[in-house]
């Protein structure tokens, strides 16, 4: 039997001295002798065997701890629960990274609209595809209130989502006013949303129906009543028809504030038709 220092036992597996000492100090992997005089830990080159097991269970995620309670117990069923335990987590961390990249991507999205969006104030006529929203209704107008009822309401909205385990589907907020709240001039709140991701599925969901709007870019909250004025005068100059309710996209959220109040660029818009003579 070929007697292998720690070193030559090391480099044979690719591996530390430290790591070697923390197996031996652990019980999972011990010499085969230590000299009393040198304190010099020897080991057998047949060790190989389970220190590739020790590196292979390693490679799946087991703790060193749970390694040495399957060699103590020599017991093949913990072993493949372990394993299967280690597979479940794994899922999770990817479907996590999965959200992590998408909430990124959500994000570069988002600043990239901002950098090429009209300036404050223009107004546009544009397209928009359908899109997914989670809502609830308003109990309170929070127009009257300000944006501190804005936040609150938001809140509990995004609480409410997580509560539900859709917390990772959501991303830019909304508010809606009634087509006919819209035409009078009436500032009146009806309900409050957050866009999700098309591929996220459930009943709780509704669609805003592809359609051209009539939109008009805003870089204040406070100057939203004013914009939905513009808005709503330029519809009745264009002759355009309003087939659907007004709704406040919170198009990018800055990393800024501003006295403490989030920093937001918006796309005010209503669904409109052309009124053919």
């Amino acid at each position: 039997m070929e007697k292998l220092s720690i070193g030559k036992m090391a480099k044979l597996n690719q591996t530390t001295i430290q790591a070697l000492r923390l197996y031996d100090e652990m019980g999972i992997l011990k010499p085969i002798e230590i000299n009393e005089m040198t304190g010099y830990r020897y080991y057998d080159v047949r060790q190989s065997a389970k220190l590739d097991m020790i590196q292979y269970m390693k490679s799946t995620g087991m703790t060193l701890k749970e390694i040495k309670e399957v060699f103590d117990r020599q017991d093949l069923a913990l072993l493949n629960e372990m394993l299967h335990q280690q597979l479940r987590d794994i899922k999770m961390q990817i479907k996590a990274l999965m959200c992590r990249e998408k909430a990124v991507k959500r994000m570069i999205d988002s600043y990239n609209r901002y950098l090429k969006a009209p300036e404050d104030g223009r107004i546009t006529m544009e397209y928009i595809d359908d899109r997914k929203i989670y809502s609830r209704k308003l109990e309170v107008n929070f127009y009257e209130y300000g944006i501190e009822e804005y936040e609150t309401i938001l809140k509990a909205l995004k609480k409410e989502m997580t509560e539900q385990g859709l917390g990772e589907y959501y991303y830019n907020a909304g508010t809606t006013i009634t087509a006919g709240d819209f035409l009078r001039g009436f500032c009146v709140s009806n309900e409050i949303f957050v866009f999700v991701d098309q591929d996220c599925k459930s009943e709780s969901f509704r669609i805003l129906p592809v359609n051209m709007y009539a939109c008009v870019y805003c870089d204040d909250f406070d100057k939203e009543k004013i914009y939905i004025e513009r808005l709503r005068k330029f519809v009745e100059e264009m002759r355009l028809r309003i087939c659907g309710d007004y709704i406040c996209e919170v198009l990018t959220e800055l990393p800024v504030t501003h006295a403490g109040k989030r920093e937001m660029y918006l796309r005010l818009q209503v669904p409109v038709e052309f009124v053919k003579n």
